[in-house]
């Protein structure tokens, strides 16, 4: 579960005969650098009871997790080309065991695919990589048309995620529009910062704006971690109003009555989504007198 992630004590040698199992990482030419790492990554998720992974009697998934920067801080820079070599190897490892999996569970998986998408929503969300779209949502391939960037921003003037809109609102014909954000979200805690921080300043100052926008109810809020998750809640908010103002999604709204935009938050901490309840009809005729784009 992405929601909690575990620190464990235990050796390197460990993690390594797990990984190997997995063919994660071969243990045969990993350096000896590496071992001496002490902060783990996700590598191992498999428990079976045998070997040196420990046991578990219940035969549970668990999930180990470590810091790839603390382990290529150790290395030797002659080590440093091996370790990205197997983490590289990996990810096509993992690659032809789901294509095997996905094929052994339906023989015609692939060639239903290779076939056609037709989602039935839109995800906009932040490029935090422990937020991936179709696991947290339980959906799977061909469900969900995703879109991400810091801190799920909808900024009329960012011709990559407009056009993602105008896509799937028009080609795609997508029934719902899903604005994900998430608790802890670093983009928007850099823009609380009163800090220089170059090209990211005109992206975060849309967030600054969504603070101008709702100062009084959050200079209110004297606890910093609240007015901060207040803060991901109400730019999640206005993020759905951005979406409601594109002629895409009035045009197609005001014919088929969808798209119908949503405005939810992730919590690491128990792995749940919590429902802004955006009220899209509402919103819309709230924004329609000035930004009315139907005819």
């Amino acid at each position: 579960m992405i929601g909690q992630m575990i620190r464990p004590t235990v050796c390197y040698g460990s993690l390594l005969s797990a990984c190997a199992k997995r063919s994660l990482i071969p243990t045969s030419t990993v350096p000896a650098s590496v071992h001496l790492a002490r902060q783990f990554r996700l590598c191992s998720s498999k428990s079976s009871g045998d070997g040196d992974g420990g046991s578990n009697s219940n035969n549970k998934t668990t999930q180990t997790w470590f810091n790839s920067n603390d382990i290529t801080r150790n290395m030797a820079p002659s080590d440093i080309a091996d370790y990205l070599q197997h983490t590289h190897d990996r990810v096509f490892d993992h690659n032809r065991a789901w294509a095997e999996d996905c094929k052994k569970k339906d023989p015609e998986f692939f060639t239903k695919l290779s076939a056609g998408q037709s989602p039935e929503y839109l995800w906009i969300g932040c490029s935090d990589s422990r937020i991936p779209a179709e696991q947290i949502s339980g959906l799977g391939a061909g469900d969900v048309f995703v879109h991400r960037n810091i801190a799920n921003l909808v900024v009329s003037t960012d011709l990559n995620v407009m056009s993602v809109i105008e896509y799937a609102v028009c080609h795609l014909h997508v029934k719902h529009i899903v604005v994900c954000g998430h608790y802890g979200c670093g983009g928007v805690k850099a823009a609380m910062t009163p800090k220089d921080l170059g090209l990211l300043n005109p992206w975060l100052r849309n967030i600054r704006d969504v603070y101008r926008l709702h100062e009084k109810e959050l200079d209110a809020i004297e606890d910093e971690a609240a007015r901060y998750s207040r803060l991901v809640e109400l730019s999640v908010r206005e993020q759905c109003r951005n979406v409601i103002k594109t002629a895409a999604v009035q045009q197609s709204y005001a014919k088929n009555q969808y798209p119908v935009v949503h405005g939810w938050v992730f919590g690491f901490e128990d792995g749940l989504l919590k429902d802004l309840k955006i009220n899209h009809k509402e919103m819309l005729q709230s924004i329609q007198k000035i930004y009315n784009l139907t005819d």
